[in-house]
């Protein structure tokens, strides 16, 4: 009785007719006498720790943000806005006589609203009023009273100072150390939990930002300026506080 020739039997007599030498894989060779190749071994996932860094850093502020402006009121639009830019130019000058660059200065508001006296249920007109409001920098904090100081005796009654914020001028470096004390802090909880399993940290695989926070004083100044005047008036500029978290995930070996 003939024995049935598989395929890979018949492509190598057919080769062999030809004058043609043959090559069969070994692949092809398992098929055809029906056995199997045994598959790779699948290599364990190494174990991870995922944990969350926090780090904060503070400095010293380096600049002062004022917020100031004037206000008028008269009987016509006119005169207001008349009493409103005299009284603007006033400040301006004083500001740049305390070396405040101009390039310092910046109009945030200007506006002109009616002015009503409401007397049993019936308003009036009474004049108009005309403001402008000016964000400051003071590049020297310990300087910020004299330039409050400065404002008001140069407007007179007119004179409004809204704000003071104590702040840095350049953030970056300050958040640069919160996020690198974030950091530092990850990897510590992270090699505590490798001790604590008995392994070994092993590499960085994820490293993920949860977020920034930037906190600066910012004390109130009231509008109207107090006995004395603002350069006796004992300003503190506090600290800077910068915040970062982090979501890092190693491996355990």
């Amino acid at each position: 009785m003939p024995v049935p020739r598989t395929p890979v039997a018949v492509i190598a007599a057919t080769l062999l007719a030809l004058g043609l030498p043959t090559v069969v894989a070994p692949a092809a060779a398992a098929v055809g006498t029906g056995a199997l190749a045994p598959a790779a071994p699948r290599a364990a996932a190494p174990a991870t720790v995922t944990v969350t860094g926090e780090g904060s850093a503070v400095g010293e502020p380096d600049i002062a943000l004022v917020g100031a402006g004037v206000e008028a009121v008269a009987k016509t639009t006119q005169a207001a806005l008349k009493r409103q830019n005299t009284a603007s130019a006033a400040l301006l000058k004083a500001v740049r006589a305390q070396d405040i660059a101009d390039q310092d200065v910046r109009t945030e508001n200007v506006s002109l609203s009616p002015v009503y006296d409401y007397t049993d249920g019936a308003s009036t007109l009474k004049g108009y009023r005309a403001a402008q409001s000016f964000a400051i920098k003071v590049r020297e904090p310990a300087a910020t009273g004299a330039v409050l100081q400065a404002i008001t005796d140069a407007t007179g009654d007119a004179g409004r100072v809204n704000s003071v914020v104590f702040d840095l001028d350049d953030r970056r470096p300050l958040e640069a150390r919160a996020r690198e004390a974030a950091h530092d802090d990850a990897h510590t909880k992270a090699a505590q939990y490798a001790r604590l399993s008995g392994l070994h940290l092993g590499r960085l695989v994820s490293l993920s930002e949860g977020g920034t926070g930037y906190v600066a004083p910012a004390p109130p100044i009231s509008a109207d300026a107090p006995a004395g005047g603002f350069a006796g008036v004992p300003l503190a500029p506090g600290e800077i506080r910068a915040t970062a978290m982090v979501t890092a995930v190693y491996e355990l070996d």
